[in-house]
């Protein structure tokens, strides 16, 4: 295999400055003020600030609403990227050898996934409205009272539902494109190897989709910490009261609403630190068990 080389080493360099750039510009810079900003105390009208040093950060651990917050976080996290990926790879397993009609439920589910975050917490107050929403309605049979943003832990299951029903489509999308790369001799001979549909599964075409899963699982974890902002907040709509929230929404309550700009600077140096840890975890010890070859 020919190996390309450039003649000059400043030409690979003047190829990724725009994009180092771009990173530069919105990553890193705003990354260093958040940081620097999360060891003053700052006027609300820019007049002035006061070095407080780590007082921003014990608050913040010294705070109960901070720690409860957290602990939704970690939940709401964990609930809205198990269901999404286990009801989407259950869809994708089943629609596998569906052959009428791929391109059709394809494109449908697919928009789903296009609803803009804000609009999709529309859908859900509509769906979940205290007087005629048709999922009220439903639960209202079993005798279940249901009041979003009036009980904390019906607002935390309408975010949930909300966030796992737009990220299946994209989910089932890679899981189904995962599923039908597998090829079709490596299925005919644990066919004969395995009679169980299930055993089969988890022992030949789960580990072939693990590289699949472990992207999903990514993107999932990083979609349920920072894109769920807008369904929440038009969940919420600025009325937040004892209902649950999560962190990234709490950096902007406390920031833009309440003015706090060092204690939500804080905030986003922990949210950095977390989502910086999580993901070296998942990248040197999950992968480490995913083969691509």
């Amino acid at each position: 295999m020919k190996r390309a080389v450039f003649t000059t080493r400043w030409l690979p360099i003047l190829l990724l400055l725009p994009q180092l750039s771009i990173i530069a510009l919105f990553f890193y810079w705003p990354a260093f003020q958040a940081l620097r900003s999360s060891f003053y105390l700052e006027d609300p009208f820019g007049f002035g600030s006061t070095f407080v040093g780590l007082e921003n950060y014990l608050r913040l651990f010294r705070s109960d609403e901070y720690l409860k917050t957290a602990w939704f976080t970690v939940v709401f996290s964990v609930l809205v990227t198990f269901f999404s990926l286990a009801i989407a790879l259950l869809l994708a397993v089943k629609a596998d050898g569906v052959i009428r009609g791929a391109k059709t439920y394809r494109t449908l589910l697919m928009w789903v996934y296009a609803v803009a975050p804000p609009v999709a917490g529309f859908i859900t107050l509509i769906v979940f409205n205290q007087r005629w929403g048709p999922l009220t309605e439903f639960f209202a049979l079993f005798g279940w009272d249901f009041r979003v943003r009036l009980d904390y832990f019906d607002t935390a299951f309408a975010m949930i539902v909300a966030s796992v029903w737009k990220q299946i489509p994209v989910n089932f999308i890679f899981f189904l494109s995962g599923l039908q790369s597998i090829p079709r001799a490596i299925r005919e001979a644990s066919m004969i190897d395995c009679k169980s549909g299930l055993r089969r599964f988890f022992t030949v075409t789960f580990p072939l989709l693990a590289p699949t899963g472990f992207f999903l699982l990514i993107i999932n974890i990083t979609y349920s910490l920072f894109d769920t902002f807008g369904m929440i907040d038009t969940i919420l709509r600025n009325n937040v009261g004892d209902n649950p929230i999560t962190l990234v929404y709490k950096v902007y309550l406390d920031g833009f609403r309440g003015q706090d700009i060092g204690g939500s600077s804080a905030q986003s140096v922990v949210l950095m630190v977390l989502v910086l840890i999580l993901t070296l975890f998942q990248f040197r010890l999950v992968e480490r068990r995913i083969h691509y070859s």
